[in-house]
């Protein structure tokens, strides 16, 4: 049986440290921050591809339900690609 995607959203996140670091997409370097806020309910993720302009960012609510993704002017489907991605390739 597979993941439903607010349970990999779940873990995604839950793998991404807290602050700043650096992860590999494509073979690009990203500078990647999570923020957490409102006592744990509000995860904000923003990542930047280093030495150049392009840019994603999301925040993820967490609620009685389950996560709820919000991207930032992007797909929902780019921002989880880069998580999938980022958790497995993160760069000292």
């Amino acid at each position: 049986m597979g993941r439903s995607p607010d349970q990999e959203l779940d873990i995604l996140v839950g793998k991404l440290p807290e602050g700043w670091s650096r992860a590999r997409m494509d073979g690009q370097t990203w500078g990647v921050t999570r923020t957490t806020r409102a006592g744990g309910r509000v995860i904000s993720i923003t990542a930047e591809r280093l030495g150049d302009s392009e840019q994603l960012g999301a925040n993820v609510w967490i609620t009685a339900e389950g996560p709820v993704l919000r991207p930032c002017e992007v797909p929902e489907e780019s921002v989880m690609k880069f998580l999938r991605t980022a958790v497995t390739e993160r760069s000292a």
